[in-house]
């Protein structure tokens, strides 16, 4: 296992930092309602993002961070702590996971003092876009070819900021860490007239850098490589492997970052056109610990196989386009976990009223590779997974709406999924 120092130079962050008045403020204004002298402690507070499905760019302005010790506070209430940028930064998320970037360098958005005590509500405040123009929020999609940004339209709710569940304390004198994860795929709604909206979706995760990584075999890099930690079937984090040319000794490298410690987690890796590896039962036991599953010189490697697709459509009952429907194919493994193999953000049925969607799933048909974690190299088989190989068990679920699940679905079927709350 390696440590945080080793890798304390090879992620992106941004930061928001709310620090004791000793602190000299650099990058956004300091806020209101700050604390100084012994009264003071120090909150950092980050942000992070996950892979983006279908985008190139996700781009959101970041007019200020909130902090306030009454969950109850509204608005305009008294007593907040802000960082407020001046000008508003735009940050395009898909560089805070970007696994090419050579480096990930600390961007800090702020500085402030922050009175000792415990904080009950956190706000992050969007810029929302004027007009048609996207110069606050906006998206470019994988499949334009222009590569046109597309603005989001932002619901009022940002201007007052979004709401994260989180509580935290602050000690006089030190320092509490808080990472918000921006996750950019489900925040971004597509409605049937063909706009884009944003809605975001922010957890709060631990400030560590502790994890998991290995590399994949650099044959596999023009195949679109994910490579999840999961549980029981539930994705906890997702990335991509460096694609940087050569000469570039962590090409082909991933890196599952910041994961919940004391916990075993599944790893699956998938390519476009090959069955998937899962690595189980992979332990991450610190905060600080960062568990090897291959090296350069072994690579894991997934076999090629014939895809096929599952289509349907998903109706949410009540309808609405402002909620965006997710499509998860797992496989129950072998005399091992069920792993979620592909996910989707299912597409607006255009002139079909609004709540109709459907979604394309393509999916190897060949049997999954499957080992445990151990002593390397770890050598994933499909030896006794053959029964595995083209069967899947499909899930829908959209935000307020109860998810549905069918099972021992074949690929070239199409199934079709009616949501109510």
């Amino acid at each position: 296992m390696n440590t945080y120092a080793e890798y304390s130079k090879t992620f992106r962050w941004i930061a928001v930092v709310l620090l004791s008045g000793l602190v000299a403020g650099c990058g956004g204004d300091g806020g209101s309602g700050g604390a100084t002298g012994a009264q003071a402690g120090v909150l950092g507070v980050s942000l992070t993002d996950a892979p983006a499905c279908g985008f190139d760019e996700v781009n959101v302005t970041v007019s200020r961070v909130r902090v306030h010790q009454s969950d109850s506070a509204g608005e305009n209430s008294a007593g907040w702590n802000d960082i407020t940028l001046n000008p508003p930064r735009t940050i395009n998320l898909l560089n805070l996971n970007d696994p090419t970037q050579p480096n990930f360098a600390l961007d800090n958005l702020g500085e402030t003092s922050l009175a000792a005590g415990h904080y009950t509500q956190v706000r992050l405040v969007l810029a929302d876009n004027h007009g048609n123009q996207p110069t606050a929020n906006w998206i470019v999609l994988t499949a334009d070819p222009t590569k046109t940004p597309v603005p989001l339209e932002t619901p009022s709710a940002i201007r007052s900021g979004v709401k994260l569940i989180n509580q935290f304390s602050v000690a006089g004198g030190q320092r509490v860490d808080l990472l918000l994860d921006f996750d950019a795929c489900k925040s971004i709604v597509q409605r049937g007239n063909g706009t884009y909206a944003l809605k975001p979706v922010i957890k709060v995760i631990p400030y560590v850098l502790n994890g998991i990584d290995g590399f994949v075999d650099q044959g596999l890099l023009g195949s679109h490589v994910v490579v999840t930690a999961q549980v029981n079937g539930q994705i906890v984090r997702a990335t991509t492997a460096n694609t940087n040319l050569a000469p570039n000794p962590n090409r082909g490298k991933f890196f599952l970052a910041r994961l919940p410690e004391g916990v075993n987690y599944d790893v699956v890796i998938t390519a476009d056109g090959h069955a998937a590896a899962v690595i189980s039962g992979v332990p991450v036991v610190s905060s600080t610990s960062i568990t090897t599953i291959s090296t350069s010189t072994t690579p894991f490697s997934l076999s090629a196989s014939p895809v096929q697709n599952i289509n349907g459509t998903v109706t949410l009952n009540p309808a609405t386009d402002e909620e965006a429907v997710f499509v998860a194919a797992k496989q129950v493994l072998n005399g091992g976990p069920t792993v979620t193999v592909k996910t989707l953000v299912a597409t607006p049925l255009p002139s079909v009223q609004p709540g109709d969607f459907s979604f394309t799933l393509a999916l190897p048909t060949g049997a999954p590779a499957v080992a445990s974690y151990g002593p390397l190299p770890i050598l994933p088989s499909a030896t006794g997974q053959s029964g595995v190989a083209d069967l899947y068990t499909v899930q829908a679920s959209a935000a307020g709406y109860t998810a549905q699940s069918l099972s021992n679905v074949h690929t070239g079927t199409t199934q079709n999924f009616t949501l109510i709350p």
